[in-house]
């Protein structure tokens, strides 16, 4: 797995080796230090030299301060590293979800990729960040100290050979039972988000109903559950400080008593028994560290999966890179259609759907809810790819377009329209990035949009909030109409998209578009008749199924759904 993440530091590897330099010769420095305090003790103070001590002491002095600014060269090479890495996963993230098919997106949910993007990649980058100074250091310290103890007393050194394992094999037994504990926590973040997320996004649903006390309720479970793992996960971890300063202090007094008995026996000098008592504190704090470095990499491997699952998630929808077809007609011939969310799911949600549009016509597509109206129009830009039988536009199968031109060619307005934060310009502008604004206000016209656009003070540069919360139902669609417009697409498809709409305001927008948009298939989605009745031909779904095609006219002679759906409305029109 680390060698997965290695591939985006490939920018920052010069500042991960110039932290690692910093660091090895910083505590290089800092090992000789206590070879010099115990030339004081046993020279200079034996012999009441004064001249020795400061010799030495300005010696110590001076390691001392390369070893500062050694650490400051570290702390600013790692923070450079870490971060970089951090921004190269979200980046590599972040690409990798644009890529996703509709199919993809379907296996995350919303708040585990944001958790994925965000608190996952901060604890690998704080893993680099704070992990490269120990886990150099530590064993680095640990070896050296080892060596000169034994050059000051091997008889007192063997001591590590019971202290080292004692302290390893405590670390194994937290590290086993922490590591699941962490995957478990980062799976209770994406709950919390998911809580957050949905309260947030429906908070005027949750106001309209009376259900604050019932969202507390449903969040407090979730957020207890993240305290409850967060908990245990702590708990756990922190046994290792307690167990490793049992095993450090007992290997401190074992080295007094011992040592104590070497000075009596004249086998030892009290300043060798000072510097080894500092190496034997290197040499435990070194293991200490080398535990910590464990405990926040097992940390930090649980975020690292996560975030190889996104980047490893394999592309369903995949693009021939030969490709070169181009849409000029719009011309769209359905052969025998079947589709399926996931290919082991056993129920079809489209079965052996066959139509034909001639270029330039109308087709309204009418069905009752969880007909899959909308699935039948999102397999034309390949938003999901058909699982049997085939899709032509202009006589070429649908996956012999380039993506990039099949999209730019099939303009969608879907049932939720989305709106992003800035100006009403800049949301037109997705449509057509250089657009002037004679040509935003020619599509809103179109869309019927200029009559509420008039209205406003700073019209089209007027401001988007979060989500378009700031404007009314009617007004988003109309805004997302225009936005498809100012494609000069082949292909228009509109998802119920003037359901918030009065229908006369829809008798302009449809005028609208047979006249500017004589050339372009239109597709048309509606729960009204009256939306689609002026169409070319009718297509009914009816469960995953098309039931009948015609006219207007010709349903409403001989197919019953039509006719029963056409008679409520009539009679809902007389009330």
């Amino acid at each position: 797995m680390l060698k997965r993440f290695y591939v985006y530091m490939e920018k920052y590897k010069m500042y991960a080796v110039l932290s690692c330099l910093c660091v090895a010769f910083e505590t290089l420095f800092e090992l000789i230090i206590p070879m010099i305090m115990a030339d004081i003790i046993d020279v200079g103070v034996a012999n009441g030299d004064q001249a020795y001590i400061l010799e030495r002491g300005l010696q110590m002095v001076f390691c001392a301060g390369i070893s500062l600014v050694l650490g400051i060269g570290y702390a600013r090479f790692a923070a450079l590293c870490g971060q970089g890495l951090g921004a190269e996963l979200r980046k590599a993230e972040y690409r990798k979800i644009q890529e996703f098919s509709f199919s993809n997106t379907d296996k995350f949910s919303t708040s585990s990729l944001v958790t994925r993007l965000t608190s996952d990649v901060t604890l690998i980058q704080n893993a680099v960040s704070n992990g490269i100074r120990p886990l150099i250091r530590a064993p680095l310290m640990m070896v050296t100290g080892m060596i000169l103890s034994f050059l000051l007393n091997a008889k007192l050194a063997l001591v590590f050979f019971v202290a080292a394992p004692t302290l390893g094999i405590c670390l194994w037994l937290v590290i086993r039972k922490v590591r699941p504990l962490y995957t478990r926590m980062q799976s209770a973040i994406d709950l919390v988000n998911r809580m957050i997320q949905e309260n947030l996004t429906a908070i005027r649903v949750v106001k309209a109903y009376v259900r604050e006390d019932y969202e507390k309720v449903k969040f407090a479970q979730v957020n207890q559950e993240l305290k409850s793992i967060s908990e245990k996960s702590f708990r756990t971890a922190v046994l290792n400080m307690p167990a490793m300063q049992l095993v450090m202090y007992t290997t401190i007094i074992c080295i007094l008593w011992f040592g104590g008995k070497l000075i009596f026996a004249g086998e030892m000098q009290v300043g060798e028994l000072t510097g080894f008592l500092s190496y034997v504190l290197q040499i435990l704090n070194s293991l200490m560290m080398i535990s910590n470095v464990f405990l926040m990499l097992t940390r930090a491997m649980a975020s690292g999966k996560r975030i190889l699952d996104v980047l490893d998630e394999e592309i369903d929808l995949k693009e021939d890179p030969e490709a070169t077809g181009e849409i000029k007609a719009g011309e769209i011939e359905f052969r025998n259609v079947s589709f399926k969310y996931k290919k082991e799911g056993k129920k079809y949600v489209l079965s052996n759907v066959s139509f034909h549009i001639e270029p330039g016509q109308t087709v309204g597509i009418i069905g009752g809810t969880g007909s899959a109206k909308s699935t039948l129009v999102q397999l034309i830009p390949r938003l999901y790819d058909v699982t049997e039988g085939e899709i032509l536009i202009d006589q070429i199968p649908v996956k012999q377009y380039p993506l990039k031109h099949l999209r730019e060619a099939v303009a969608m307005v879907l049932q939720k329209n989305t709106l992003f934060t800035g100006t009403i310009a800049d949301n037109l502008r997705w449509g057509k990035e250089d657009a002037s604004e004679e040509e935003l206000m020619k599509a809103c016209r179109m869309a019927c949009a200029d009559e509420f656009l008039l209205q406003m003070k700073d019209g089209l540069s007027s401001q988007v909030e979060q989500g378009g919360v700031n404007l009314s139902g009617g007004q988003k669609q109309r805004l997302c109409i225009a936005r498809a417009l100012l494609k000069r697409p082949r292909i228009l498809i509109l998802d119920d998209s003037t359901s918030a709409v009065d229908t006369a305001t829809e008798a302009k927008i449809r005028e609208a578009l047979q006249n500017s948009l004589a050339d372009t298939t239109k597709i048309i989605i509606a729960q009204r008749i009256t939306s689609v009745m002026h169409a070319d031909q009718i297509l009914i779904m009816e469960d995953g199924k098309l039931n009948d095609c015609g006219t207007h006219e010709e349903l409403l002679q001989r197919n019953e759904i039509y006719q029963e759906i056409y008679y409520s409305q009539q009679e809902g029109c007389g009330l």
